[in-house]
């Protein structure tokens, strides 16, 4: 075999390249690797066996709650530990709620900002909400959004969410052949597809009795994520190459769905200024927000408002729906709790001549009970962050340990599903 090609010029550039690329990645991973060791704190994966753990996760073999449940109970007594994530980056998981709490609102200036996982170049649309952006933006983008949420706000939109109860309910009376057996699931889904439509998108849509309405279909494919190594080389390409998964075509979400959703703010949009329509919904609020002079440096566009809505839609369909499936399971487990919330509920109906007001669903108190146990139980959001913008000092991990410094750009993680499930600070956890 004739290897004098490998003396030519452009073979010993090529070498030279790839033996700069292979150092190159061996130095960033013993970088990472060693990060939190040369800070004096204890890491995973830090052994074989946690190492063979990860590979299981990332193959699919066990779930991403195990994983993390693995991770939070590794190092029992240590306030917080270094770990490794599979994209090689390095961030700290904090185990001890006092510090959580300093870390979240009393060190907020310290930590303001949430881990990007998609690139703006992949994703721009869903990149301009409000959980994405950071600094200025973050902070115009929420005083917006805030006041949808205050207690007039949510009074209006009560009568929206409380047509949609009425429409589900009217439905599953009328087809008592469903109630045999129904998947909870799926009606949960249909449920909350309508409460969203009609509260962020400002259209009415029955999608238990229009089954197959666009609006229903198009959630659920993108909310819709397939699991394995598949979908982890997806991440991994998303936030460690976003440029490479830009120019192979990949996105996070399918393009037909977000051309979907934006062309249903345009026209909403449209419509309301062509004829003057006022509905107080979050897409009001954000047209106010647009037209409002001085509002702020950047000028609320479009895919500004297109981007708030559909993150509506994303963070509360499929969490939401799957909040009232557990909650439904513990209500059918638990007799005595089911028994002693329909009393609660049947007294304020009595009050209220057959309705349920504002008022008086602020007033249920074994309700918010029911609904906050099963949040701690089943948190819809297993995990949370925080980016590092100015440097810090943690207190010591353990009793005798040095504080530890936490630079810019360093992540840190909270467990809520392991913490929820700590019998430190849930006694036999596992009970509603």
């Amino acid at each position: 075999m004739d290897l004098s090609w490998l003396s030519s010029p452009f073979a010993l550039l090529l070498i030279t390249l790839a033996a700069i690329g292979v150092l190159k990645i061996v130095a960033v991973v013993h970088h990472t690797y060693f990060y939190w060791k040369n800070k004096g704190v204890p890491y995973l994966p830090n052994s074989l066996s946690s190492f063979i753990m990860s590979w299981k996760f990332i193959l699919g073999r066990i779930s991403i709650i195990d994983h993390i449940q693995y991770t939070h109970n590794y190092f029992p007594d240590a306030k917080y530990v270094g770990i490794v994530d599979i994209m090689l980056s390095s961030g700290m998981l904090l185990r001890d709620p006092e510090l959580i709490r300093d870390i979240m609102v009393k060190e907020f200036e310290s930590f303001p900002d949430h881990r990007s996982f998609i690139d703006p170049s992949v994703e721009p649309l869903f990149s301009r909400n409000v959980f994405n952006l950071r600094g200025d933006r973050w902070k115009e983008m929420r005083n917006t959004l805030s006041p949808t949420f205050t207690a007039s706000k949510m009074k209006f939109m009560f009568d929206l969410i409380s047509e949609c109860s009425h429409n589900f309910v009217n439905y599953l009376v009328d087809h008592p052949e469903v109630c045999h057996a129904i998947e909870t699931k799926e009606a949960f889904r249909r449920y909350t597809t309508d409460v969203i439509a009609t509260t962020a998108f400002g259209i009415s849509v029955n999608s238990m009795k229009d089954r197959d309405n666009e609006f229903y279909i198009k959630g659920i494919e993108a909310t819709k994520f397939a699991a394995g190594p598949l979908m982890m080389v997806k991440m991994m390409l998303f936030r460690a190459c976003p440029r490479l998964a830009k120019s192979i075509g990949l996105s996070f979400f399918p393009p037909a769905t977000t051309e979907f959703f934006k062309k249903i703010v345009e026209e909403t949009i449209r419509t309301r200024e062509e004829q003057g329509i006022v509905r107080p919904d979050m897409i009001h609020l954000l047209m106010q927000a647009r037209d409002k002079e001085g509002a702020g440096v950047h000028k609320m566009t479009l895919d500004d408002i297109v981007s708030q809505a559909f993150i509506f839609f994303f963070a509360g369909f499929e969490t939401s729906a799957t909040l009232m499936c557990f909650a439904a399971h513990e209500l059918a487990v638990n007799q005595d709790v089911q028994d002693r919330l329909r009393e609660e509920i049947q007294q304020h109906l009595a009050e209220g001549n057959g309705k349920i007001s504002y008022e008086s669903l602020s007033k249920m108190s074994y309700m918010d009970m029911v609904i906050s146990e099963t949040l701690r139980k089943y948190p819809p959001m297993i995990m949370t962050d925080r980016v590092c913008v100015k440097r810090y000092e943690l207190p010591p991990l353990r009793p005798g340990c040095k504080n530890v410094i936490v630079e810019p750009d360093d992540v840190l993680m909270v467990a809520i599903h392991s913490l929820h499930r700590d019998p430190k600070y849930f006694p036999n956890p596992d009970k509603f």
